[in-house]
């Protein structure tokens, strides 16, 4: 690679999907309980879902279809980076970096490219444009394998100001969701002169343990609270202490790479309790998804960023434990000094634990709008009232 921006054309070996779909075959399904889903993923379901994968699903037409967007590979700190870069027929459209987090992949914004980039052609305002930039992050997807260690969501964010340093954006603005919403902000504080606006969604906001912050919760925050302390964050302890470890399963078994990924999205999708999975995500984009995982062998590297954001910089165990109710909390994943650039918070109200004046605190809100409808994974889920919240965000900021 050299610093040039390159195309790059999608286009994995048959060996590769051969090996998988043997491997799927040769599956060793444990013998487990049947309590649904309240100790992971029910093996009745992986079952169903693994032999959708192996005798259904079609890598070929869906690397067929993400082949149609202009994809595109550069070098940027050492580090090989895989991004779309999508512009709009608009000329005066806003340059826009699109943040994903794990276990996702920039497969969650393609439903949104069409009316971010040309909302002519879609019902909307022309000068609601935006030229995306959708970037895989370092050691995610096809932005590997890693350079080294080091990579977390700063150094990131560096290296995706020098791309659009690159692209000749000389002002842009940046939305940013799980893993984005850490990314986003730091890119704020390392350009502000350059970011016209910082949008975040799935964002986490802890308590510093400063006397009185938490006075005066709305029972709404309250819960939000409650359910930040008792969160599940096994994967989240194991991928931020030991991903090399956890790396070998799941890269040697794609069913162990399914049923870590899709443990989350069912548990962080807006449904019905009774609901499927099915229901929220085409059963085929959450195993392009996870066939993108596969087939980049990225389960270990994309854990990375875990690691470097929790244990090598230091913070506290107690993220989500009793801690973080106060006390020790103000160091747990720590966003740094505060932000001056204006920013939007996008909430679900079914999936989020954000609470206001955390997020106040940490950040300069402008624009605060809380949804019924739509999870974690908000720009899959809800697309259209996604594209909707970042038009009123940043059509203020014209």
């Amino acid at each position: 690679m050299t610093d040039d921006i390159v195309p790059f054309r999608l286009d994995v070996p048959q060996s590769q999907l051969d090996d998988l779909h043997a491997r799927l075959a040769a599956t060793r399904w444990p013998e487990l309980p049947d309590v649904g889903w309240t100790r992971g993923v029910p093996v009745d379901h992986l079952r169903d879902l693994a032999e959708h994968w192996r005798t259904r699903y079609d890598w070929r037409a869906h690397e067929a279809e993400l082949n149609t967007l202009p994809h595109h590979r550069a070098e940027v700190d050492g580090q090989r980076l895989h991004f779309l870069h999508v512009r709009s027929p608009e000329p005066d459209a806003t340059p826009l970096l699109l943040l994903h987090g794990w276990p996702g992949s920039f497969l969650e914004f393609l439903d949104t490219v069409g009316p971010l980039t040309d909302p002519r052609a879609h019902g909307g305002d022309p000068a609601d444009a935006f030229h995306l930039v959708i970037p895989s992050l370092p050691g995610f997807g096809f932005s590997a394998p890693l350079s080294g260690p080091g990579w977390g969501s700063e150094r990131m964010a560096g290296a995706l100001v020098e791309l659009m340093d690159r692209l000749g954006y000389a002002r842009y603005g940046v939305q940013g969701g799980d893993t984005g919403s850490y990314v986003a902000p730091a890119i704020g504080r390392l350009a502000p002169e350059r970011v016209v606006g910082v949008h975040l969604n799935a964002l986490l906001t802890f308590p510093s343990g400063v006397e009185g912050e938490l006075d005066g919760l709305t029972d709404v925050e309250q819960a939000r609270l409650d359910a930040l302390t008792a969160y599940n964050d096994g994967y989240l302890q194991i991928q931020a202490k030991s991903p090399h470890t956890l790396a070998y399963g799941l890269h040697d078994s794609p069913v162990g790479q399914l049923a870590w990924i899709v443990e989350m999205f069912h548990r962080l999708t807006d449904r019905p309790a009774d609901g499927q999975l099915d229901d929220v995500i085409d059963r085929d984009r959450l195993l392009t998804n996870v066939t993108l995982y596969w087939l980049t062998g990225t389960a270990g590297s994309a854990a990375q960023v875990y690691y470097e954001d929790i244990t090598a910089a230091g913070w506290s165990d107690d993220a989500y434990g009793d801690d973080a109710s106060g006390d020790d909390a103000a160091g747990d994943w720590g966003v740094g000094e505060r932000s001056t650039v204006p920013t939007g918070v996008l909430v679900s109200r079914s999936r989020d634990v954000t609470i206001r004046r955390l997020a106040e605190r940490d950040h300069h809100v402008v624009h605060w709008a809380e949804y019924d409808t739509g999870g974690h994974f908000f720009a899959l889920e809800q697309p259209d009232l996604f594209v909707a919240d970042l038009r009123t965000f940043f059509g203020a900021l014209r």
